[in-house]
């Protein structure tokens, strides 16, 4: 499995931490909160700063943090707290955030080296409550479900008002009456007693209210020199290959005072504000909220740049501000597949960023693509290559100094997308087409980052699947392709079904017990707008 994190002892992380959380144990509700991953790109995800602080708000509930580390893989060493250095098991309720599919192969590591049953029918009142949310849980938690003894859909701000005091009352000798008082609540999705009706997705009606910054800040992380803020959440562009419209949706904005008040703190402890969101530039007042950083003397980072949205005006004020690179998502090298994918951006939209970009003093341009797209043929990759040379040109013109890096992922479907009954490319054909890519591109001086094909087509797997995935899940020996492979026969999964077949529209998909509240006849319209044939 590609390693997603940089290696560094976690001896003394405490001491080069500030605005850590530290609570006397008495009368409290303890709950571990789990990023399945390293801790170097877990305090990098603003989604556990955010739990973290909305967990800790209570005064009533403790909360700490535990990773997964490289020493914890090889040695199944038990994780335990970054507070307090307890392990799992003395916690009443172990909370994993859920963020990206392959992290799933860490869960029944975790749960194991910890003493804790890995299927949620093997614990009794003696074990923790194992619960999860994350974007992954809500789009399909079925592959994982059989772990956890419950998955909170949707977001946290509306779930856990009504969750938390539920969890903390007394259940001793009481566990099925726990899971049945859970299973009655909004966005709990309880696998032990499965639903009559789907559950339907929980999402805040207003974010203002629930502050989203870095709580803990450390250099131990990859944006460990960042105060980072969440400007707004979801998106209305409605990319068919895109999971944020699907469980972050509507798209919400927050206000520009209260985010220029959150930056004043943050600027106490770092120099840079980086803005988080899918579709920043989409504020309605990005130019006042740019302004006001400036004045306030931060330098600046955001996360997403949509390329139809950033004008020459943004870009000048990211370079004021010391933004060292712009990042961009063309996603498809040719204007059909854009447009196939609904993002149907002009090639001289691209080519205008670049010549901005070139303008300025930035040190990198970003451009993220895909390949595998469905009816990419290899013409698309050769145009992908075109304009990926052309930017360059454009940029090697102003003689800036500017680099050029791709960043090269293959397509996998995702739940709750018009592209969820589509398949994936051949293993074969990724290969084929990233070795052209490497073959045309670093020798001209663009730096090439590609995901790996076998990765991502189990990723593939993990997205669509359902149930019958959690043994091969719990009886891989280690990370491996090899164990991959080998759970895969063990268990006699079919794996073809899950990535390589065009699935109809008319079947039930196994998160169908998930509400998203996309309606699914829209999803459908589009998708055969389309035409696409397997």
């Amino acid at each position: 499995m590609p390693t997603r994190e940089k290696t560094k002892s976690l001896r003394d992380t405490r001491t080069r931490e500030t605005g850590v959380v530290i609570k006397d144990w008495g009368g409290r509700l303890p709950i571990a909160l789990v990023y399945p991953n390293s801790y170097y790109l877990g305090m990098s995800n603003l989604g556990v700063h955010a739990i973290y602080r909305l967990l800790n708000d209570h005064n009533d509930v403790i909360c700490e943090r535990f990773f997964w580390e490289k020493d914890n893989r090889e040695k199944y060493n038990a994780p335990v707290s970054i507070e307090s250095r307890r392990p799992l098991t003395d916690f009443a309720v172990v909370a994993f955030s859920l963020s990206y599919e392959l992290d799933y192969f860490n869960i029944v590591p975790i749960l194991r080296a910890a003493g804790i049953p890995v299927y949620a029918a093997d614990r009794d009142e003696r074990h923790p409550l194992v619960i999860a949310g994350g974007p992954c849980a809500t789009a399909n938690p079925l592959p994982v479900s059989p772990f956890f003894d419950c998955l909170c859909i949707g977001e946290a701000e509306p779930i856990l008002p009504i969750i938390l005091p539920v969890l903390s009352e007394d259940w001793r000798d009481r566990r099925t009456d726990l899971l049945r008082a859970l299973s009655a609540l909004p966005g709990i999705y309880t696998p032990a007693l499965p639903p009559q009706t789907p559950i339907i997705r929980q999402w805040a009606k207003d974010l203002d209210i629930f502050p989203v910054t870095s709580v803990v800040l450390t250099r131990d992380t990859e944006l460990g020199d960042l105060f980072l803020i969440e400007a707004e959440r979801g998106c209305q562009r409605g990319c068919h290959f895109c999971l944020v419209n699907c469980i972050f949706s509507p798209m919400r904005f927050r206000k520009p005072d209260i985010l220029l008040k959150q930056a004043e703190k943050g600027l106490e402890n770092r120099k840079r504000i980086g803005l988080v969101g899918p579709a920043v530039t989409d504020h309605p007042d990005i130019i006042g909220l740019l302004d006001g950083l400036l004045r306030r003397g931060a330098q600046l980072s955001i996360s997403s740049l949509r390329i139809d949205s950033l004008s020459g005006e943004i870009i000048g004020k990211l370079a004021r501000g010391n933004a060292r690179t712009i990042t961009v998502a063309p996603e498809a090298g040719s204007q059909r597949l854009r447009r196939l994918i609904n993002k149907d951006i002009p090639e001289s939209e691209i080519l205008r960023v670049a010549d901005i970009v070139g303008q300025n003093s930035f040190r990198n341009l970003k451009l993220y693509f895909m390949i595998g797209l469905p009816t990419e043929t290899d013409e698309d990759i050769e145009e992908l290559i075109n304009l990926s040379l052309a930017v360059k040109a454009r940029l090697d013109k102003h003689r800036s100094g500017a680099r050029l890096s791709l960043n090269v992922a293959p397509f996998v479907p995702k739940a709750g997308t018009p592209f969820q009954w589509l398949p994936m490319a051949s293993r074969e054909t990724l290969n084929r087409r990233i070795a052209l890519l490497k073959k045309r591109l670093p020798p001209r001086g663009i730096i090439l980052k590609t995901e790996s094909p076998a990765w991502s087509r189990i990723q593939g797997v993990l997205s669509r699947g359902d149930e019958r995935l959690a043994p091969a899940l719990a009886g891989i020996e280690n990370i491996s392709l090899a164990s991959w492979r080998k759970a895969v026969e063990t268990y006699e999964l079919d794996t073809d079904y899950y990535i390589d077949r065009k699935w109809d529209t008319a079947q039930k998909l196994p998160w169908s017990i998930i509400d998203t509240t996309t309606d699914i006849q829209r999803l459908i319209a589009e998708i055969q707008s389309l035409n696409i044939r397997a």
